[in-house]
């Protein structure tokens, strides 16, 4: 097939792979767009989960008769213009990808107008080009977007659509997490034709917790603790549930500059510092809004944008740490004698993996921290012509002048710094040591695929993958077949066609084609094998050879083998650990 330009249409559908997953992503990207047009009511309107039609109303700035046809155009927005706009980005949306998208699977009208208007217009695309008509319509200043019949032109895209009360609910909930960030915006839900949901603006302080009651329900706000912390450029306020209120509601909610999130190392941080608090399966309760400066964050980094990237990802890290641990121990910290009353809290000591508190520093001598931008994302910055891992720790040195952390018999230790290819420099209170994080790696791979683990259990593909097998391959499967289903590995075979149904988390992401035929091989030539073998198998296959370790991984590596894996700091395995001894590097310097 030769090399051509794609239709518009395809185009347009191919990109409306990421963009438009289900119901809920259209209204996601709608209300967005409404929210940047400077919505104070949006009216959101749903027949059959969504799948019929999706209607949302909205009393913003609207958008002017010359610009309507573009609006439908693919990469046209009006939210950038430059790559400086790129990197500092304030609107919810702006890739330009959405309304192009939408209208390549739907049948799309937009219907608007501004203040400046007369009258309002109205635009939808059709035919293969996606010409756009327009004509002139009645409606108020705003915009409405009219989505019927969501992948009626894409019929494999719809089999994938789940119940309407399924779809439905997650329509409700991108609307909770939405209105959770704009309490000056009201929200009014309608399904199949009845009123479901209601949340008025709110515009006093003294009003948030009942808007909050209404989002997050009573038994939430029951058990809120209030988080303000500023430092620098960097902001965060919401709540956090006192877990020793008891069991705790399945609320998490996390923001950055007001866009909803679900980032690994915000909701990292946040356990952390809850960690000593909760028992058995609890888990945190939160809703928490991070206030970063938008040069220090880049939300370009996912298709959903869920995830963002910070520059300077470990003092983030930490400065969310400190605010939320700050609060919960304050909230069971004991009351101060008589004449104590004028000692405030102090800062609670920061978390071994990261080193020095730096939140309880003066705001000008910790802000001055941000430095240089670091292309791994780490805080941590050697000073300006440092090259080597030597010069890299006086350079953390000097950051961190001062008295070494206090020992934590729970935690190898701060990070100092990386040494190449793939060792963490760290220290406690026992001195320094080198910490290999490819075996730290492979050993909670190992963990996690230990049966009786929460990791552990089964997940159903999305497509059950079919496969042939070979003689030895079948053979080894009717062996050990009851052993991978312990596992969480579901395969069913007939004479040589098998069919694998499903898998444990660490491997949802694997090659499961070449994975599961090789698995089996290595079964066949085994005359026995336990559990833990398996495991050691997979973990080893598993390794990544190319990661390219950063300051704030490692962390996140060693802070998860801390949790999972907390007889290692005690009793560390082979290869994962070595004490460094500086008496005779000490004696080879001293010439005197």
């Amino acid at each position: 097939m030769p090399i051509q330009v794609l239709p518009p249409q395809l185009a347009n559908q191919i990109a409306a792979g990421e963009v438009v997953e289900r119901p809920a992503s259209v209204v996601k990207e709608l209300l967005e767009n409404s929210l940047d047009a400077g919505a104070t009511r949006i009216e959101i309107d749903i027949e059959r989960g969504g799948a019929k039609r999706i209607r949302i109303r909205d009393n913003g700035s609207g958008i002017a008769k010359e610009e309507l046809a573009l609006a439908l155009a693919r990469h046209a927005t009006s939210k950038i213009a430059s790559l400086d706009d790129l990197e500092s980005i304030t609107s919810m949306g702006f890739r330009g990808e959405a309304l192009a998208s939408v209208s390549s699977v739907s049948r799309l009208t937009l219907t608007s107008r501004t203040a400046a208007q007369s009258e309002a217009w109205q635009a939808y695309a059709e035919g293969r080009e996606l010409a756009v008509t327009l004509k002139p319509a009645a409606h108020p200043v705003g915009t409405t977007a009219d989505v019927v019949d969501l992948f009626y032109n894409t019929p494999a895209r719809r089999k994938f659509m789940r119940t309407e009360k399924t779809e439905f609910t997650h329509i409700d909930e991108v609307i909770r997490r939405i209105a959770l960030a704009r309490f000056d915006v009201t929200f009014i839900l309608q399904h199949n034709g009845k009123t479901v949901r209601q949340y008025r603006a709110v515009s006093q302080q003294s009003q948030h917790l009942r808007r909050l009651g209404g989002l997050c329900g009573p038994a939430f706000v029951a058990r809120a603790l209030g988080v303000s912390w500023q430092h620098g450029d960097l902001a965060i306020h919401g709540w956090v549930a006192d877990p020793a209120a008891g069991e705790l509601p399945e609320i998490q909610y996390s923001y950055v500059n007001r866009r909803t999130m679900r980032d690994k190392l915000i909701n990292h941080a946040i356990r952390q510092a809850y960690q000593d608090q909760l028992a058995g399966t609890q888990q945190p309760a939160f809703v928490l809004f991070l206030n970063v400066d938008p040069h220090q964050v880049d939300v370009n980094v996912h298709p959903a944008k869920h995830e963002v990237r910070f520059h300077q990802a470990r003092l983030v890290h930490d400065f969310i740490y400190q605010a939320v641990v700050t609060v919960l121990q304050q909230s069971t910290a004991p009351r101060l004698p008589i004449g104590d009353e004028g000692a405030g809290p102090s800062a609670p000591e920061n978390r071994q993996a990261s080193g020095r508190n730096h939140f309880s520093l003066p705001a000008g001598e910790a802000s001055s921290l941000w430095g240089a931008r670091q292309p791994d994302g780490d805080n941590d910055a050697p000073h300006a012509g440092a090259a080597s891992s030597s010069s890299a720790v006086m350079g953390e040195a000097s950051v961190s002048a001062g008295p070494a952390v206090a020992g934590n018999p729970h935690s190898f230790g701060r990070v100092v710094t990386l040494v190449a290819p793939c060792y963490a420099l760290v220290e406690s209170a026992s001195g320094l040591a080198l910490l290999s994080l490819p075996v730290a790696e492979r050993g909670l791979t190992e963990r996690q695929l230990t049966p009786c683990t929460e990791q552990l259990r089964a997940q159903p593909l999305l497509i059950p993958l079919r496969m042939t097998l070979r003689d030895e391959e079948a053979a080894a499967l009717k062996r050990y077949q009851p052993l991978l289903q312990e596992m969480g590995i579901t395969l069913q075979a007939h004479l040589h066609q098998a069919i694998l149904n499903a898998v444990p988390l660490p491997l949802r992401q694997q090659n499961l084609q070449n994975l599961i035929p090789d698995l089996l091989g290595y079964l066949h030539g085994e005359t026995s094998v336990t559990h833990h073998q398996v495991a050691v198998w997979l973990a080893r296959r598993l390794q990544h050879e190319s990661v390219v370790w950063s300051h704030s991984r490692a962390i996140q590596l060693i802070a998860e083998v801390e949790r999972l894996c907390p007889q290692w700091v005690k009793a560390p395995p082979d290869g994962l650990l070595v004490t460094l001894n500086f008496e005779a590097a000490i004696k080879a310097l001293n010439h005197d």
